[in-house]
């Protein structure tokens, strides 16, 4: 019984660092983002395209933990 909730707390802990993780990179790379789009307005549509790829990479960082934190729940309940 005592596996199961170190187990709940690992996934806890790995969905929420994480989610941080992931929010404050789109944060740094949105105002990073702003600046550039500011110095050379020219330059936003190929900026854009850029920062939305980035935003997808980084997103994808954050569910691929989630996804390893419920294989973690699955496999430990399922002993």
């Amino acid at each position: 019984m005592e596996q199961f909730g170190s187990v709940a707390i690992a996934c806890g802990m790995i969905i929420s660092l994480v989610g941080i993780a992931a929010c404050i990179g789109i944060s740094l790379m949105g105002g990073k983002y702003l600046e550039s789009a500011a110095r050379q307005p020219e330059l936003m549509k190929d900026l854009q395209v850029n920062m939305f790829i980035l935003a997808g990479l980084i997103d994808a960082a954050f569910i691929i933990g989630t996804g390893i934190s419920v294989w973690f729940a699955i496999s430990t309940f399922l002993k």
